[in-house]
């Protein structure tokens, strides 16, 4: 009796950019903590996420259509959209 392979699931998740489902390996996550919002590179931290693809366009959109603010039903401090940006690029020159 041949083994089939089985086909693993890939998790998906929607860009609060530009609103595409992608795979979640392809995404970055924004996570809000208790204390304060950050970029988790790797995916596994504790607390709310929401998910951007990884170029400045689809993050530019989210600030715009205030996706993120959507995500985590709060405002958000210019302060901190500066913030993720700049996480973002660091990330963007690896």
């Amino acid at each position: 009796m041949k083994h089939l392979a089985v086909n693993k699931k890939i998790p998906m998740r929607k860009c609060v950019g530009c609103g595409e489902m992608k795979p979640k390996k392809e995404l970055i996550r924004i996570l809000r903590t208790e204390e304060e919002f950050l970029v988790d590179v790797t995916g596994k931290k504790n607390g709310r996420g929401a998910y951007l693809c990884p170029c400045k366009a689809c993050f530019d959109l989210s600030v715009k259509s205030h996706g993120l603010e959507r995500s985590f039903k709060q405002e958000i401090p210019q302060e901190v959209y500066e913030k993720l940006a700049k996480e973002m690029e660091q990330i963007g020159q690896r």
